[in-house]
């Protein structure tokens, strides 16, 4: 009978869960103890339902997000790419799944459209991947702007080209820390929150 009563142990909250109405803590307290046995110090465990940590799913899709924009703003990276070598290294693995992104035109807008309606809002994923997902979105859209002042200004030699050559590179740059922080973040089971899409991203995930 006694150890009937070990192995049909109950679960207890907290006396104080009353008072939290979301307490991500139980407590757990044998119904019986068997003759003899040392008293055992209650047992605190977290539920996984209340678990504040990211899934590893959830970390892995939302680090892979990020690479979408830089793939589709990796052109600006062509200054910086020759001239440098450790950016030759760490571009290299990525060359086949780049020449596939850049393979077909209509790519990039396929992913757009694939992003943005299967996954950001879809609720079937967590608001941290759709957060994420949303926050590369934006930063993909605001290539448009460097994009339009390449077309409307493509000076050949002089300061204009130097000029062009800083813009350029600047912004391969911030799309390449926005690559390293967002993707190192969520792999990490953080939330990374980029500097000028992150309010944006924010509006449009409910």
């Amino acid at each position: 009978m006694a150890c009937t009563n070990l192995l049909s142990a109950t679960i207890t909250p907290f006396p104080f869960t009353s008072h939290l109405k979301y307490s991500p803590f139980v407590l757990l307290k044998p119904a019986g103890k068997l003759r003899g046995e040392p008293k055992r110090p209650p047992t605190i465990r977290a539920q996984s339902k209340n678990d504040d940590s990211v899934d590893g799913p959830d970390r892995l899709i939302s680090a892979i997000t990020y690479f979408y924009p830089f793939f589709d703003g990796i052109q600006y990276g062509k200054y910086v790419i020759t001239q440098y070598a450790p950016f030759q290294i760490l571009i290299q693995p990525l060359v086949p799944a780049i020449r596939v992104f850049k393979s077909f035109p209509l790519n990039g807008l396929l992913v757009f459209f694939t992003l943005y309606f299967i996954v950001v809002r879809n609720p079937n994923f967590s608001r941290y991947v759709r957060f994420n997902t949303m926050q590369a979105i934006v930063l993909d859209v605001l290539l448009i702007f460097p994009d339009l002042l390449e077309r409307s200004f493509n000076p050949r030699d002089g300061f204009g080209l130097d000029l062009m050559m800083s813009f350029d590179s600047t912004v391969f740059l911030f799309l390449f820390v926005c690559l390293v922080y967002g993707s190192s973040s969520c792999l990490l089971g953080q939330l990374p929150r980029l500097p000028i899409v992150a309010e944006a991203a924010d509006r449009q995930v409910l």
